[in-house]
């Protein structure tokens, strides 16, 4: 009804302010006689279902700090409620609420080093892994706060497995130096003795140094680097740092370290254990790995067409 949202106004005043029905009606230029016949009509199932459907809208939009698009609202709501409702509807009623995810804000670095050893891109930006272990790719990230006029960092290494997306291991430091990568390589084995992945990353100084080889190559992994200059190269440890700055760092302010580690600890575990992802049929990473690991045919999840990265790669690849 074109109208419905004044006699909701209307009756929530005169519920919580006990104001006259005649007066409101009045001053919204609306018949007392159109308003009771709004309050007392059927109201079709639609509409019912509709309501229910808005209070999960808002409920998982305040627990998941307003990082769900329409797309992921789906996927959550139908998961978490066995429902199947579509994804124009929940846009629809998202939009008539206001509801909309975090905007992720775009910033790139290049910090150019010298270094010992390189190698070559074997990775090659083939991002499909068919089993667990087959691929892992790395990177460091920094994150700041202030304490008054003075900036403060911590640097998060982390190695993702581009099979099930999984953080298999990360390292929270406040020097950016070989042993927050060593350290980060070290908990990775130490969780997956067995695992003999091609290891990709891009040209940093603790990638390229001659120690840091040694560990690979005694673990019998293959190395692959990035070209310098292409962070696309390593674009999904990219787009982990983008999810994890936009649905954490960038929603709160941190006044010291301690609340930043204990802020990345608990985004990594909802992120490895509760951040449903479609591409995995609204499954978790860690569902999707624990399922892998226990099987010799482990599920295929092929990579969709990203129409931006196919425009970059028309418009500077080599």
């Amino acid at each position: 009804m074109r109208h419905a949202r004044t006699y909701e106004a209307i009756q929530q005043c005169h519920a919580e302010n006990t104001w006259s029905i005649r007066w409101l009606c009045s001053q919204a230029g609306i018949t007392r006689a159109s308003y009771y016949q709004w309050l007392n009509r059927e109201i079709p199932a639609e509409e019912k279902e509709n309501e229910t459907i808005a209070q999960l809208i808002q409920e998982y939009d305040e627990r998941f700090q307003h990082i769900l698009g329409y797309r992921r609202m789906t996927d959550w709501i139908n998961r978490l409620n066995h429902t199947h409702y579509s994804r124009n509807r929940i846009h629809r009623l998202m939009k008539e609420l206001g509801i909309h995810s975090v905007i992720r804000r775009k910033k790139s670095k290049y910090r150019k080093s010298t270094p010992e050893a390189k190698a070559e891109n074997i990775l090659h930006r083939d991002f499909l892994a068919e089993r667990p272990n087959q691929k892992w790719a790395t990177d460091v990230t920094e994150f700041k706060w202030y304490e008054g006029p003075v900036v403060r960092k911590l640097y998060l290494s982390a190695i993702l497995d581009l099979y099930d997306r999984s953080i298999v291991a990360y390292v929270v430091s406040a020097r950016n130096d070989n042993k927050l990568v060593f350290d980060t390589f070290e908990q990775a084995i130490l969780k997956n003795p067995e695992a003999h992945p091609l290891f990709h990353s891009d040209r940093g100084f603790q990638y390229t140094s001659k120690v840091f080889q040694c560990k690979l190559s005694k673990q019998g992994m293959e190395q692959s680097m990035s070209r310098v200059g292409h962070c696309i190269d390593n674009c999904p440890v990219e787009g982990f740092w983008g999810i994890v700055k936009a649905e954490m760092y960038s929603m709160a302010k941190f006044s010291n370290g301690d609340e930043l580690r204990s802020a990345i600890d608990r985004y990594i575990h909802f992120y490895n254990c509760e951040r449903f992802q479609d591409r995995f049929g609204v499954r978790t990473p860690m569902e999707v790995r624990t399922a892998a690991l226990v099987t010799n045919s482990p599920e295929q999840f092929p990579i969709a067409e990203n129409k931006r990265i196919q425009k970059y790669k028309a418009k500077f690849a080599a």
